[in-house]
């Protein structure tokens, strides 16, 4: 059973993503630690004791489709309930809005447990405060008004709808479309797919935010526009008014995250109650620039996204480790003569697979929660807004992809540690497994991630960017070179932070030259060569102060920081490979 890791939690927090120096600013000088203490406290009971019980059941169950409306599992509508009614829902809210303007830090911390708890309930949240942030930056104030307050409370929620069958990745293939009415409105026409709970049971209203063209948009990117879509109309009294055209067509059936409905949306087929045909939308923003307000939705989508990862490798590690302990197979070498079997937990390649799934979700975990930080320093520090802004920019793609990747990796060693039982079903290591897959892909995969972050985030600050973050890391390496406990891998540090510099400043080159088929061949083996140099030197950061962390951050630097090295070789040597066999991929 899961056990949020509330020590590992408070020491990411305080020691590696500063939230001691983050509460010293105006914006957050009335939250105490204490404060902090507590509400870490009060999540840890609710995700151990009233999600975490449900994690099967929403696997065993899933969500069902009868008649346009969806059903979730058994004990699902009664859990979002207190979930809500704690007020879980508003903590970065506006209070404007009735939130409670906690720092994203914070909520990241918290959103992890949830996670951990049931991959499939959390994910509902997700997208809701996704759309609350949407809104908050970019909507009218008669918008705000009708929307935030029950958005940010969790009585109602909100979906990201983007994708259709002929456009995922690729925004500009959009053919939902809008057309003006004379009121104002807009109405909606069009299918969607692979909406997040794009239909369920445990609000009353749900607030789609939709992606569509009107008729004289310009064409690719530039020509489209984002609208508010409710299930529900809304009266000028607040209460819920005629059913909107727009409707659940069908219910995917997918490897994993069986309890939350991935919905296929229908607009406009003239099934609402407005007597009119079209789903009734209301603009965000100005007409063709919805695309730059989604994105402000979706990098939020991507940072709790990788912490999806996150919490999906903590329970994936519970799991495999309590395991471990408690089967008994062969004779540990530490074993005395005539003695029975001993638990796994004692053999060292038992060892070595629990460790490094440990090193690479509490290295992801530092990676998530800086990146939160950032984002809230952005918004704290108006002297360095851009700095923090630029740095959130740039650690976003990391906590996207290498947490997500890590999630997976660790689920699969989590099976592995339980032998064949992992393969049974019965265990639940397997489902984690499943529900971990999903993460790589969705929120922009990981491969579109690399590619922001070499084409995107590489160039910020005519480049010094990445490099002030890199002396940052270096001055971290020089702490440990003097430091008892992890001056020994000093050296592995510092090499991994020169194979970084090399990479960096060579992918830099290519595309000030234009070599953007250079740059893009070796944009994911540089991302993880990133993502590793810097989660371990966060683990080190942590290491400074503790001595189980630098154990930790010893074994990982050892075990797995050494793939830098190989890494840089491929992001230097491997385009001219890869663009020759390509050529295999046309035979047919």
């Amino acid at each position: 059973m899961y056990r949020a890791p509330l020590a590992e939690i408070s020491q990411t927090l305080n020691q590696v993503a500063d939230l001691p120096e983050l509460l010293k600013t105006d914006l957050f000088s009335e939250l105490s630690p204490d404060i902090v203490e507590a509400i870490l406290q009060e999540a840890a009971k609710f995700s151990e004791t009233r999600i975490t019980p449900l994690r099967t059941k929403g696997d065993h169950q899933g969500a069902t489709l009868k008649d346009a409306k969806v059903t979730t599992a058994e004990g699902w509508k009664e859990l979002y309930k207190d979930w809500t009614d704690g007020g879980w829902n508003a903590l970065t809210g506006d209070p404007a809005y009735g939130g409670q303007g906690l720092p994203t830090l914070l909520s990241v911390a918290v959103a992890e447990m949830w996670n951990s708890g049931s991959l499939g309930f959390a994910i509902a949240s997700t997208l809701t405060m996704g759309a609350v942030e949407a809104l908050e930056h970019h909507a009218s104030d008669e918008l705000k008004n009708t929307y935030l307050e029950k958005l940010i409370s969790g009585e109602w929620s909100g979906t990201m709808n983007l994708t259709e069958p002929q456009a995922g990745s690729d925004l500009g293939a959009l053919r939902c479309r809008a057309e003006r009415a004379d009121d104002g409105t807009y109405r909606i026409f069009g299918q969607k797919i692979f909406i997040t709970y794009g239909e369920h049971d445990l609000t009353d209203n749900i607030v789609h935010l939709v992606l569509a063209r009107l008729p004289d948009a310009p064409a690719g990117t530039k020509g489209i526009s984002l609208f508010l879509v409710p299930k529900y109309l809304v009266n000028e009294d607040s209460s819920l008014g005629a059913r909107n055209d727009v409707f659940c067509a069908g219910l995917e059936e997918k490897l994993g995250l069986h309890a939350s409905p991935t919905c296929t949306m229908i607009y406009g087929d003239g099934f609402g109650d407005t007597g009119d045909k079209g789903a009734v939308g209301y603009l965000i923003g100005e007409e063709h620039k919805g695309l730059v307000y989604m994105f402000t939705m979706m990098n939020n989508a991507r940072l709790l996204v990788g912490i999806q990862g996150v919490a999906i490798a903590e329970a994936a590690y519970q799991k495999a480790r309590a395991y471990a302990a408690e089967r008994r197979q062969g004779r540990s070498l530490n074993a005395p003569k005539g003695a029975e079997m001993s638990p796994i937990i004692e053999h060292p390649d038992v060892q070595r697979m629990l460790l490094t799934m440990k090193g690479l979700t509490q290295a992801s975990r530092a990676i998530c929660y800086s990146c939160a930080q950032a984002l809230d320093m952005a918004k704290a520090d108006s002297t360095k807004a851009d700095f923090w802004a630029n740095r959130a920019s740039l650690l976003t793609p990391l906590a996207k992809a290498f947490s997500t990747d890590s999630g997976v990796d660790v689920a699969s060693l989590g099976i592995q540690v339980h032998g064949g039982m992992g393969y049974i079903e019965e265990t639940g290591a397997a489902q984690l497994l499943r529900d971990a897959r999903i993460l790589p892909i969705y929120e922009g995969t990981n491969g579109i991630q690399a590619m922001d972050l070499v084409m995107r985030k590489l160039p910020l600050e005519n480049g010094g960017h990445i490099h002030g973050f890199l002396q940052e890391l270096r001055d971290i390496a020089g702490q440990a070179k003097t430091s008892g406990k992890l001056s020994a891998i000093a050296p592995q540090l510092e090499s991994a932070l020169d194979a970084t510099e090399e990479a960096t400043r060579l992918l830099q080159d290519c595309i000030i030259k234009g070599d953007s088929q250079t740059a893009l061949c070796g944009a994911t083996p540089y991302q993880r060569l990133l993502s590793l140099t810097v989660g371990t030197l966060y683990l080190t950061k942590a290491g400074l102060q503790d001595s189980r962390a630098a154990a930790l951050a010893a074994f990982f630097a050892e075990n797995t920081l050494q793939e830098t090295a190989a890494l840089k070789q491929v992001v230097f040597n491997g385009a001219a490979s890869l663009s020759n066999a390509a050529t295999i991929l046309q035979d047919i």
